[in-house]
Order: structure tokens, then sequence, then C-alpha cells
């Protein structure tokens, strides 16, 4: 048993590691989210900067810069297989619970690198409310885009052998994400407004509950996606 799983978890690193060296060496999906995101959050800035932003608009664009400037990027996960023609040896190496968990470890290393990058110039290019709970405003951060990744690594898998692939899962995702997205946003907002923990207690057991359900139907499903 114990040796099942340590293969597994090398199955799963070297899936990870792959797609992180393909990654440095073509900086596809670096380049389109780093320029959305800064593109999108310097206009944003220049074209509210003379306004006093409430922290529920401040949560919302910072969402919606999140959001649609991962898209593209986390689409690649699936399509660049299908691409260069290595899906069918995937398939027959890795079982298809390997595949999705380095794919999905991969797309959350993927988000968490777009927000190392994001939320700091964020800070500095837009007026913050004062007296905002940073540390609880990271933490919605980091668990809304582990959910966004959890939900969107099986769409991926869905929309790679379709006719329009980048834009297809941008709108498969968003009825999906909604939820998720409307609680990361009141959250953020909280914690941008200066609240502590107790007040968005139920936000975050609802992200972390949706992370759970999304991930779990994501395992059991994914082998009739990947091998249909």
């Amino acid at each position: 048993m114990g040796r099942i799983f340590y293969n597994s978890l090398r199955g799963v690193w070297a899936l990870v590691k792959k797609d992180l060296v393909d990654e440095l060496r073509t900086r596809y999906a670096i380049t389109s989210m780093g320029l959305f995101a800064l593109t999108t959050l310097v206009m944003v800035s220049f074209s509210t900067g003379i306004f006093a932003l409430d922290a529920g608009l401040h949560a919302s664009f910072l969402w919606i810069i999140i959001f649609f400037s991962s898209m593209s990027a986390l689409a690649r996960s699936f399509i660049k297989e299908e691409e260069k023609g290595t899906a069918a040896a995937l398939r027959l190496s890795a079982s298809p619970e390997i595949i999705f968990t380095g794919k999905l470890l991969y797309n959350v290393l993927l988000l968490l690198g777009l927000l190392v990058v994001v939320f700091p110039l964020y800070i500095f290019l837009m007026n913050l409310p004062p007296g905002s709970n940073y540390l609880l405003v990271v933490a919605f951060l980091v668990l809304g885009s582990v959910c966004l990744a959890g939900a969107t690594t099986i769409l991926a898998a869905m929309v790679s052998r379709a006719g329009a692939k980048n834009s297809l899962l941008p709108v498969i995702a968003f009825p999906v994400l909604l939820p998720v997205l409307l609680t990361a946003i009141r959250g953020t907002s909280i914690a941008l407004a200066g609240g502590n923990a107790d007040s968005v207690l139920s936000e975050l057991t609802f992200l972390f509950s949706y992370l759970v359900i999304i991930v779990t139907a994501s395992l059991l499903l994914f082998s009739f996606v990947w091998e249909d």
C-alpha cells in the first residue's frame, strides 16, 4: 500500500515537473497571464485613480483580473498535450487519477504565481481602504484560486479536443465558478474593510466545501472525460 502511494506521488511529481519545465521553456502561460493582468490592472488604475473606491469594488476588480488572466493559461494544461500529440502517450503512461492530480497541482502553482505578481501590484497601483486585513485577503485569494484551479482542470480536459479551445473554457467555466467568485468577492470585500476571521467564517467554509466537492467529483469523473 505504501509503495503504491509512493509510486503515485512520483508519477504526480514527474508530470508537474514536465509541465513546469515545458512552461519555463515556452513561457506561454506566464506571458499571457502576466500581460493580461498587467494591462488590465494599469487600465483600471488609470480609469479609477481619481475616485475613492470602496472595498466591494476593489474586491470585484481584483477577482475579475484574476479570473480572466488565468483562463487562457489554465486551458493550455491539456490543450498543449493535444496540439503536441502527447496526449495518447500520456494516457498510456499514467492513470487518470495521477494525470488529473498532476495537472491540478500545476494549475495551482500557475495561479499562485499569478497572485504573487497581481496582488502586490494592485496594492501599489490602487488606493486600498485603510485598515485592510491583508492576511485574510491573502487567505481568500489563495483558497479562491485553488477552487478556480480545481474546477477548471477537468473542464480544460473536456474542451481540449474542441474546435474553439481557448475561447470555450471561460464560457463553460463561468457558470461553474460563479458561486466561488461571488463568495470570494464577498469575503475579500469584508477583509479589505478590516473584518476578522469570525466575520467571514461562512465564506471560508463555503469555499473549502466547494473545493472538496469539486476535486472529489473531478477525480471520480476524470477517467470518463480523459479516456473517451
